[in-house]
């Protein structure tokens, strides 16, 4: 699976693709992800990719010919365009069923605002699909690409050590629960042990144990996933 990110501040990922499964996943040839720089399409001098809103008000707002430009340039470098995703607050909220469906494409363009957001003419030029990681304000779109990628490489085959793990994880399809509590070693610690039926060996108790909980733990946290 193919990530472009379009950002002004490409140097945010060096670290993030650097670590844990996402390196591997990388090394191994399963993920690919490919920083743009936005402001290399800016034709000013000063490399200026904002401006200040027609109309007034506070804040700047990314101006829409580097934008696009830069968009169509890196579309150009694949041998599919790609589903182009804009990383906004006003866009479809993320949940895991959306996370199914992005998966399926084997090639994402991830486009992260800054300031008070684009020029809407990059929106109706363009018709990116608007997605929001939450009903909170950001500084950018980075933080949320990278939580758009974290849950899409779960998916993809080979990442994760255990397939099962994903199929289990909270809101995955056919699991409407939120996932059981886990245990592991010591089996004692300041007081606090080890449910006993983890410990019996009695597989069917155990699954019978996990549903439970998770029934409970939904009901006390989510009940509306009921």
């Amino acid at each position: 699976m193919r990530f472009d990110v379009l950002t002004l501040f490409p140097e945010i990922f060096s670290g993030y693709v650097s670590q844990s499964l996402l390196s591997k996943a990388i090394e191994n040839g399963l993920v690919q992800i490919d920083l743009h720089d936005i402001r290399k399409w800016t034709l000013d001098k000063h490399q200026r990719v904002d401006d200040r809103p027609y109309g007034g008000g506070p804040g700047m707002v990314m101006q829409v010919e580097p934008v696009v430009e830069c968009v169509e340039a890196v579309q150009k470098t694949g041998e599919n365009p790609g589903n182009l995703i804009m990383l906004t607050p006003t866009g479809k909220p993320l949940n895991q069923r959306l996370v199914e469906e992005l998966v399926q494409c084997p090639r994402h363009i991830l486009l992260c605002g800054r300031y008070e957001g684009f020029d809407q003419r990059v929106v109706d030029i363009l018709n990116p699909q608007e997605i929001s990681i939450g009903d909170y304000i950001l500084n950018g779109g980075e933080v949320g690409a990278m939580a758009l990628i974290d849950s899409m490489i779960r998916l993809v085959p080979g990442v994760l050590g255990d397939e099962q793990s994903s199929q289990d994880d909270s809101f995955s399809t056919g699991n409407r629960l939120l996932e059981f509590p886990h245990y592991t070693r010591p089996r004692d610690f300041r007081g606090r042990t080890v449910p006993e039926v983890l410990l019996s060996g009695d597989h069917g108790a155990i699954a019978q144990w996990r549903q439970e909980q998770s029934l409970q733990r939904t009901r006390e946290r989510r009940e509306d996933l009921l």
